[in-house]
């Protein structure tokens, strides 16, 4: 439900960016002739993601920079973080702070859709609760390194003259036993950019 509305809200402002372009209510306007900048071949975005329900909290950041090698491809690199509070083993207040990398590379066969291949490298905070039947419950974690390779693709579309807004679909074709995510379930990204 949650990924249906947010789906929804960018096809809204994808929506009205298209129908309050200024240049389209003014046809017979006539032309300057501006000098028209070249456009730089660096691109910069990122999605921030969160979740809160009940004594569940969760925050993410994940920046990104790319370079256009050609008007097709490109390449480029993220980091990532994201912040947990988990309250619902009371007493117990589990917090994890979880962070990583990664590199990628985008072909796009046509203008708004493109392919999209990922190397991450993250650090997982993962805890075990232990309730005895004497005494208080207790928590135990540990922090693993998890490989991800993430392949899919996504839809972008301009909201302004430099910026975009972007769907993406990613599954992990690793599978490795510690990652987050369950097997084979997609992972779906909303997010911007500026200059993409």
């Amino acid at each position: 439900m949650k990924r249906a509305i947010l789906l929804a809200l960018v096809f809204s402002l994808v929506s009205y960016a298209q129908n309050n372009n200024p240049d389209s209510t003014k046809p017979n306007q006539p032309t300057q002739e501006v000098q028209q900048k070249q456009p730089s071949k660096w691109y910069y975005g990122g999605t921030v993601g969160f979740n809160f329900w009940g004594d569940y909290f969760y925050l993410s950041v994940s920046p990104i920079v790319g370079y256009n090698v050609s008007p097709k491809f490109s390449i480029g690199g993220k980091v990532q973080y994201s912040y947990i509070n988990d309250s619902r083993y009371d007493p117990l207040e589990l917090t994890s702070h979880n962070y990583g990398a990664g590199i990628f590379t985008r072909f796009r066969p046509i203008y708004q859709i493109y392919l999209h291949a990922e190397f991450d490298y993250a650090s997982y905070e993962n805890y075990s609760v232990y309730t005895p039947l004497v005494g208080q419950p207790y928590a135990e974690s540990e922090r693993d390194w998890v490989p991800f390779l993430l392949l899919g693709g996504g839809f972008v579309q301009h909201v302004g003259p430099n910026a975009s807004v972007y769907v993406e679909v990613l599954f992990d074709v690793i599978q490795d036993e510690n990652s987050p995510y369950e097997d084979w379930h997609p992972i779906i990204s909303v997010g911007g950019g500026v200059g993409f």
